[in-house]
Parts: structure tokens; C-alpha cells; sequence
């Protein structure tokens, strides 16, 4: 990620004028019981909204984000709720997520194409992936304002093809806020056998 892009993201947090979401998505809590306990990578997790439920329901979880202010954030919240994470400021285009490392890689409203291959790579055997993030469409929806930041239709179902697609979705759906909608798309997938 260019350096610019990182300072963007640092004053965005630090500014206060970027409120993160500090309630775990919905898909996310919807899936990660039918996810067995194991090591847990949260990617571009912010102030670590996503990563907390990792943690909550077992996980020993890596939470890392390009902002160490966001990431402070997170760490404040884990210390206040007794969770012990490991939090990392790192740049995901360039850090190396490892091999076969995590039983669990959530990736929520990000997008990197360099990042795809890399996931698919840490993922352990049976393995799981869960992510969401808008895509591009016609539509005056929220959400990033250009389609660089946005997911073109289809393309999780692309980056992920090694893996066992459990789920899959494009939806137009009710935004955070009344009167606005998003245009998301969701994937589950498991590197071999996800248990049923």
C-alpha cells in the first residue's frame, strides 16, 4: 500500500472524525460458530471490531492493520475486555502472512489483489476464509467512493477458486445509515474439508 494511503488511513483514525464500527458484522457472527477453534487472522481488522469476536469465542487471534492508531484502539478495547490478542501494524501488501498459519482468515471491507493469493496460502488444511466487502455497480450506493477500492462482481469467487466454496453472495442491501444502500459481496470458503 502506498504511503500515502497509509497516512490517509492514520488520520482518519487519529482525527476522530472516522468513527469505526464497534459491533461484529453480521455475517461474521452468523458463520463463526459452525467455525471449529483455532488460530485466527483478522486482515485489515482496524480498530478490531471483527477481531474481538475472533478472540471472544476462542480463537487465539492476529488482528493486523496498516494503522497503528486504529490498532491501539483494538488493543485499549482487548485489555478492557480481559482478551489477549496479538495486534500487528503492518503493511498487508507487502507482509508475509506465512504458511499453512491459520486455521481462520476473516478480511472485511478490504480489497488488495496482491492480498488474495496470500490468504489462500496461510490457510491450514480445512481451513476457513470468511470475507465481505463492496462491489462495483451502477447503483448510487455507499461505500467507497471509486471502483479501485471496490470488489469487481465475481471477484472473490476468482481469487478464491483453489478453495471449497461453502458460500457465496452479491446483494443490494440497507446501509449503516437510513436512506442509503451498499452493494456487498460475501464468500465462505475452506481449504479442503470443512466438516460436513
Amino acid at each position: 500500500m502506498a504511503s500515502d494511503e497509509k497516512a490517509k488511513w492514520e488520520h482518519r483514525y487519529s482525527s476522530g472524525g472516522y468513527q469505526p464500527r464497534d459491533w461484529t458484522s453480521p455475517f461474521l457472527a452468523e458463520w463463526l460458530p459452525r467455525v471449529p477453534v483455532g488460530r485466527a487472522l483478522d486482515v485489515a481488522c482496524g480498530a478490531g471490531r471483527n477481531t474481538l469476536a475472533l478472540a471472544e469465542a476462542g480463537f487465539e487471534t492476529v488482528g493486523i492493520d496498516i494503522s497503528e492508531t486504529a490498532i491501539a484502539m483494538g488493543h485499549k478495547t482487548a485489555s478492557e475486555r480481559g482478551l489477549t490478542i496479538d495486534w500487528q501494524v503492518a503493511d498487508l501488501d507487502t507482509q508475509n502472512l506465512g504458511l499453512h498459519a491459520y486455521d481462520l482468515i476473516t478480511n472485511f471491507r478490504f480489497r488488495s489483489e496482491q492480498l488474495w493469493p496470500k490468504l489462500v496460502v496461510a490457510l491450514r488444511p480445512d481451513g476457513w476464509l470468511i470475507a465481505e466487502h463492496h462491489f462495483r455497480t451502477h447503483l448510487n450506493v455507499a461505500g467507497p467512493p471509486t471502483d479501485d477500492f471496490r470488489l469487481e462482481q465475481g471477484e472473490y469467487l476468482r481469487a478464491f477458486s483453489d478453495l471449497r466454496i461453502i458460500h457465496y453472495s452479491e446483494s443490494i442491501e440497507d446501509a449503516d445509515q437510513p436512506g442509503e444502500l451498499y452493494a456487498i459481496e460475501r464468500i465462505v470458503a475452506c481449504n479442503g474439508d470443512p466438516g460436513f
